[in-house]
């Protein structure tokens, strides 16, 4: 059975997450306030490591996804993200990558990663 995650809305957290984790959880990513795209920087950062966003958009966030989830891992959202009682929140202070090239956007791309690595790890192989 695979554990719902919800990482948030910055595309390459999504991406990673659902890549790595072969299956083992159920991945969404939604944005509190979502661009009206990706940024043409961050797909190709991504598609450096070979993973392909250039089909993805960015979502809203809605409190039913985040009820949902057994993890919500917010990025600086602040007041702007649902906040419920019960739920495992993990808040990743990550610079938002919105108008950075794609120099900037690598060591953010390699944090996340790194990130999220750790946190399935922790999760176990069962998740």
């Amino acid at each position: 059975m695979t554990r719902p995650l919800h990482p948030g809305a910055r595309g390459p957290a999504g991406g990673i997450a659902d890549h790595e984790a072969h299956g083992r959880v159920r991945v969404t990513s939604a944005g509190s306030q979502p661009a009206s795209q990706l940024n043409p920087a961050v797909v190709a950062a991504m598609a450096e490591i070979g993973l392909d966003l250039s089909r993805e958009y960015p979502k809203p966030l809605t409190g039913d996804q985040v009820q949902a989830a057994d993890v919500v891992i917010t990025m600086g959202c602040g007041d702007a993200c649902p906040i419920y009682p019960g739920q495992r929140y993990l808040d990743w202070d990550i610079p938002d990558p919105a108008g950075l090239d794609i120099t900037a956007i690598r060591p953010i791309r390699d944090d996340i990663h790194q990130r999220v690595r750790h946190l399935l790890t922790e999760i176990g192989p069962s998740a």
